[in-house]
């Protein structure tokens, strides 16, 4: 995937910029001035040939069978391990009847991300900000990169305090969204993440995003609630919550939005 990736991010501004979509954190996001370091791609369901085709063929109009066919099995087998640990979730919650439903209502979008070498006045000790920090929205994200460091996470019992994160080789990372923390009333946690940069090279991520669909409803199980967790969720649709979190863009979102 690596290689597909850098001949997709090396290809001219005009070319990247053909990819729109009118939904959020889709569409080729070039650098910015807020994160200057960084561009992305975010395509729907590509573990879906046809997909994955349509958009090779935007990018490479006389065909690029390598690109298309990396593109088609990292999201297919991400879907795969994201199918896993969201079946594993369930059953643990002793929910595991749940889990066709819960993909019925799910799609996926792959991201494609890099990060660029910080210029040599912001490349300190301390790192230059790749991406600010965040919660994920959706349900669960699988996320592999290159070798080069760079995610750091504030743990659940800290506060403001950022840990550095070394990921190992070829290994995936497992984050829960804001979607999955509300439907389990809490009992999980959305981690607050963000990609600090440093040294001289370029920092490559690629992500599997299972969202809820259009739609889709997010909603605390009766089973999740007890005296020991009382509700703290109300009902909601996942498509307005993201077109909140887009006007009103803040740390606390889902608690603003959904607490009870």
């Amino acid at each position: 995937m690596l290689v597909a990736m850098r001949s997709l991010f090396d290809l001219p501004d005009e070319t990247k910029s053909r990819y729109q979509n009118p939904k959020p954190y889709r569409s080729y996001n070039g650098k910015c001035s807020v994160v200057p370091l960084h561009e992305s791609f975010g395509i729907d369901d590509p573990h879906r040939l046809s997909t994955a085709r349509d958009f090779t063929h935007l990018m490479w109009p006389h065909g690029n069978p390598s690109f298309c066919e990396a593109l088609h099995t990292a999201s297919s087998n991400m879907l795969e391990l994201s199918s896993l640990i969201m079946r594993m979730i369930l059953e643990s919650f002793g929910m595991g009847a749940e889990f066709q439903s819960h993909i019925h209502e799910s799609s996926t979008v792959f991201r494609l991300m890099k990060y660029l070498v910080p210029p040599p006045f912001q490349n300190t000790g301390g790192g230059t900000l790749g991406m600010v920090a965040h919660t994920d929205k959706n349900d669960i994200t699988i996320l592999c990169q290159n070798d080069v460091q760079g995610l750091e996470f504030i743990p659940r019992d800290a506060q403001d305090k950022w840990v550095r994160v070394r990921v190992p080789e070829d290994a995936f990372i497992v984050i829960v969204g804001d979607s999955l923390k509300a439907w389990s009333n809490g009992r999980l946690h959305a981690v607050k993440h963000r990609v600090v940069m440093r040294g001289n090279r370029e920092r490559y991520s690629w992500g599997l995003f299972s969202i809820p669909k259009e739609g889709a409803m997010i909603r605390v199980p009766t089973e999740l609630i007890d005296t020991d967790h009382p509700l703290r969720y109300r009902p909601f649709k996942f498509s307005d919550y993201m077109s909140y979190y887009v006007s009103n863009i803040r740390d606390d979102a889902l608690e603003v939005y959904a607490s009870i």
